[in-house]
């Protein structure tokens, strides 16, 4: 399989109309900044919030992809499990799977005890990355990549059914400190002490922006470490790798305990404004991967970068849409802010089919 750039006899045109879409969506951001700054704050904010959310979850999809050249499929599901582990540790106050009390709950502040939760529950999700990874995925290598891929289809329903039958008849409250409130950014205040006006940012849009800059910034460092140049060796080539000695299988391990422990971060952030007002998992937090799905596509299933890139760009988009399409919902339908970021992605793909980061790569017959 040679790398090699794609030959592709519209690109010029194509790449025409995006520059153009960009330009025209640029200036439509400062028209409306202008014309309504705290509607345009708040949006960009909750753009922000959505985006992180999307990049931490295309950044698990992305470690795997480079560590072992697999596809997740079981993301979502691990997101949704990742996140009934801290719902166990902090809500229910007790080890996942025991009947014991979980310790950390009653030490320090509240909030400290569940940050240290936080910390156990990623990992027990990167243990049982660990584990999948072991049992099912290792036996698997050299094997074809469809089959190994359908493996992970197959996680993904045992996963999702288990983490269902937990959420079916009530939600599971993840104890987070912050809730749904936030702040207001300007704005009026009258005598009674209450703010009209001003740009609403929820506490969470702020803690998935910052979530999302440490852990990319955490990849980032741990890419130029010996372990890290490993891992890009493996995802290079494989048998070039393992005869210049490197340990494939360990690469392998890490990549899954990292996809893990992102996938979990993602779906804690699954049930926060601007996704979910509930603070709590359900059903709908399995499909936090596959909203994030067109983020890992459009910027490229094999980049970290991308994965950034292309997160922002569908949370911007998302959002945007809702914000200043909602007149004609009657029209365009309930749902159609879900469907903006998959029109992104095929129009992003007609420009750059292996993604805006993405290696690209043409087979020779």
């Amino acid at each position: 399989m040679d790398r090699l750039r794609t030959f592709n006899p519209l690109s010029s045109v194509s790449t025409g109309v995006v520059t153009l879409v960009a330009v025209a969506t640029v200036l439509f951001y400062l028209f409306r900044a202008i014309v309504e700054p705290y509607v345009m704050i708040q949006t960009l904010a909750k753009a922000i919030g959505l985006g992180s959310t999307y990049a931490l979850v295309a950044l698990g999809f992305v470690l795997i992809f480079k560590g072992t050249q697999v596809v997740n499929f079981a993301q979502g599901a691990l997101a949704m499990v990742g996140a009934l582990f801290l719902s166990f540790l902090a809500a229910d106050e007790h080890i996942p799977f025991t009947t014991v009390r979980n310790p950390l709950i009653s030490i320090g502040p509240e909030w400290f005890g569940w940050a240290l939760s936080v910390i156990v529950a990623l990992v027990i999700a990167g243990i049982l990355g660990l584990v999948l990874e072991r049992v099912v995925i290792r036996p698997m290598i050299g094997q074809p990549l469809f089959s190994v891929a359908v493996i992970t289809l197959g996680l993904e329903a045992i996963l999702r059914t288990a983490a269902n039958d937990a959420v079916q008849t009530e939600l599971r409250p993840l104890a987070i400190p912050w809730g749904t409130s936030g702040f207001t950014l300007g704005g009026e205040t009258n005598a009674g002490g209450l703010t009209s006006g001003g740009a609403s940012i929820a506490w969470a849009y702020v803690a998935a922006a910052i979530t999302a800059v440490a852990a990319f910034l955490a990849v980032y460092f741990f890419y130029r470490s010996r372990m890290g140049v490993a891992m890009r060796a493996v995802a290079f080539d494989q048998e070039a790798a393992m005869a210049q000695g490197i340990n494939v299988g360990r690469v392998f391990a890490i990549a899954w305990i990292a996809g893990s422990i992102l996938a979990a971060i993602g779906g804690i952030f699954a049930t926060q404004p601007p996704i979910a007002q509930t603070g709590a998992v359900q059903l709908e937090t399995q499909f936090i991967a596959f909203r994030a799905l067109p983020a890992v596509i459009l910027g490229g299933l094999d980049s970290v970068q991308g994965a950034l890139v292309g997160g922002l760009i569908i949370g911007l988009a998302e959002i945007t849409a809702g914000q200043y399409l909602s007149q004609y919902a009657g029209t365009l339908g309930s749902g159609y802010p879900l469907v903006v970021p998959y029109l992104v992605m095929i129009v992003g793909l007609l420009v750059r089919p292996y993604g805006f980061f993405g290696t690209p790569e043409v087979r020779r017959v």
